[in-house]
């Protein structure tokens, strides 16, 4: 057998790569550095780290704002289709893959010989069918959602990164979501939203646009040191070879021992439509949040939270391509009005739209970032009122 970085033993130290959205990867970092990751390197996409399988274990039931943790096989130049093919060859997959398995490739490429990444994708696929395929002409098959393994390979400048999801499906399907409401914010950038705004965990949150509530549970975990992966019933690496289930098993009973929600803890939620108020309710419940929820069903313009409580209003702001150009600026302009008046003492961090929606949100003493949510370029407002 033709061992590669990734096929060895489970003691052996490997090479991950958590991915995030562009803009998350300072937040990222300091989790990893949280979690006492090892050798940590910002890049841009997202954070390397070194460690044992146990260390991805971790970090798939852990980081709150990465989408993926991804373990490097191998590394080799590939300046043609040929030397792609042959070097996906020279990698052993059959302990990752049986003959009739189902596939994924992901394949990304720039400034490389091999110029298409869907064209690169292909290439990896015939190399690895190739190697499995049986006498009797089984072979693995491509699957796009029910896969048993998925590849990623990146492609620059000639030099190839082959490396394998430990994740699965996307670490932003935490588990714990009954209601999806409408376009809902991805539970990565909630968490990554919270994370930023300087949050004490103790103090009330509110969300005046709260939707199906994702931002108050990913809060809500925060605050009670859940576990955002404890609510999954399966990782990818948990079908790998060596993989030590009963030692998998007692690393989650750990962080379950570890779980203390704050009992005065206050999660408020309000939003224009009764149906998002039953949504956010659902999915405070599934995620074992119920007590900690006090919503109503409220226009944010007529927002007027409790004074003195130096709480921290977090939300997703609506703009453009959610209710429609000027509209979604007046809208936005009246609720950063109505704070100015009646939040005295609160911070703010909102995630809105371009420059425009943010514009609308200029207050006295803040400052802004960005980050990418679902392709769209956004900003978050972050400031003490």
């Amino acid at each position: 057998m033709r061992l590669r970085e990734g096929i060895l033993p489970a003691v052996t130290r490997q090479t991950f790569f958590a991915t995030c959205a562009p803009g998350v990867e300072p937040i990222l970092y300091a989790e990893a550095k949280d979690l006492k990751l090892a050798k940590l390197e910002q890049q841009v996409g997202g954070v390397f780290f070194e460690g044992t399988p146990r260390d991805a274990w971790r970090a798939n039931l852990w980081l709150r704002t990465a989408v993926r943790v991804l373990q490097r096989v191998a590394r080799f130049e590939a300046p043609d289709e040929d030397q792609l093919y042959a070097g996906i060859q020279s990698i052993d997959w059959s302990p990752w893959l049986p003959p009739d398995g189902r596939l994924w490739i992901d394949a990304q490429t720039r400034e490389s010989g091999v110029d298409h990444s869907r064209y690169a994708a292909q290439r990896v696929k015939d190399a690895i069918v190739d190697q499995l395929r049986r006498p009797d002409g089984s072979r693995p098959t491509i699957e796009r959602e029910d896969y048993d393994l998925r590849v990623h390979v990146h492609l620059y400048r000639n030099r190839a990164t082959v490396s394998i999801d430990t994740s699965g499906e996307s670490l932003h399907k935490r588990g714990w979501r009954r209601a999806q409401g409408k376009a809902p914010l991805a539970e990565t950038l909630a968490a990554a939203l919270v994370l930023g705004s300087g949050w004490d965990g103790r103090a009330p949150i509110i969300d005046p646009f709260c939707g199906s509530g994702t931002i108050l549970v990913e809060a809500g975990l925060i605050a009670a040191g859940i576990a955002p992966g404890s609510f999954r019933d399966h990782f990818a690496f948990e079908s790998f070879p060596h993989h030590d289930a009963a030692a998998w098993a007692r690393e989650k009973e750990d962080a379950a021992k570890a779980v203390r929600v704050p009992p005065k803890l206050a999660l408020l939620g309000s939003d224009h439509y009764l149906e998002r108020i039953e949504q956010t309710r659902e999915n405070l419940d599934a995620a074992g949040l119920a007590e900690l929820g006090q919503l109503e069903q409220r226009d944010a313009r007529t927002l007027a939270p409790k004074p003195g409580w130096n709480g921290w209003i977090i939300s997703n702001v609506p703009y453009g391509e959610r209710v429609g150009g000027p509209g979604a600026v007046r809208l936005v302009a009246e609720f950063a009005a109505r704070l100015r008046e009646n939040a005295r003492g609160y911070h703010v961090s909102l995630l809105t739209g371009g420059p425009e929606q943010a514009q609308a949100l200029r207050f006295a003493d803040s400052r802004q970032t960005r980050l990418v949510n679902g392709g769209l370029e956004c900003t978050v407002v972050h400031a003490a009122l």
